[in-house]
């Protein structure tokens, strides 16, 4: 059960974007086609959960038993890295089109401070490997989720009648604001 309402709270309630505010550059640079933000919060969701494991395993069995604990970031970072990698050469090979559309915001997941910020919240908290894992699954599903469903209102908001001054960028971040603000609205299932 407290696996069940971590996962509920960093989906949806503590949204690692519209609450955190973390991985805002790609949440914003790709959400402009459905398809392009699905690839995005998939290859996200890869990487977030896969390296929320692998970094808590490393944490608990490797630094803390020799006291390296001082080099979790740079541990952390290597280990996105890699994963990173790996995601860009599946898509490469599998899904060039896909690889294609995420252009540059692909290899800077690795930079995406959403990764590297749940990896140190997992140890920060104290998380075990499994509930460290779980809040990675479950935050990176409410990145995508977030994602997708920006995507979907600014692929309508083109039929709309929007002024000119608020045209592009600023129309885009009023609709995060007001999802950030929907968003809120699930702090009720606490």
């Amino acid at each position: 059960m407290t696996l069940i309402l971590l996962a509920v709270n960093a989906c949806l309630i503590n949204n690692v974007v519209l609450s955190q505010f973390l991985g805002i550059c790609s949440f914003l640079g790709v959400s402009k086609k459905s398809e392009t933000a699905s690839g995005m919060g998939m290859a996200l969701t890869f990487v977030l959960t896969l390296s929320s494991l692998v970094c808590g395993v490393l944490y608990h069995f490797l630094l803390v038993p020799f006291h390296l604990e001082y080099l979790k970031t740079i541990v952390f970072i290597l280990i996105v890295a890699a994963l990173v990698q790996f995601v860009e050469m599946f898509l490469k090979k599998y899904g060039k089109s896909l690889y294609d559309a995420l252009g540059i915001y692909l290899p800077l997941i690795t930079t995406n401070c959403a990764v590297l910020g749940v990896a140190l919240l997992n140890v920060q908290k104290d998380y075990s490997i499994l509930t460290g894992t779980v809040y990675g699954l479950a935050t990176a599903l409410g990145y995508w989720i977030a994602i997708v469903l920006l995507s979907h209102i600014r692929e309508k908001m083109v039929y709309n009648d929007v002024p000119k001054s608020f045209q592009g960028f600023p129309i885009v971040m009023i609709t995060a604001a007001l999802m950030s603000i929907a968003f809120f609205g699930f702090a009720a299932l606490k």
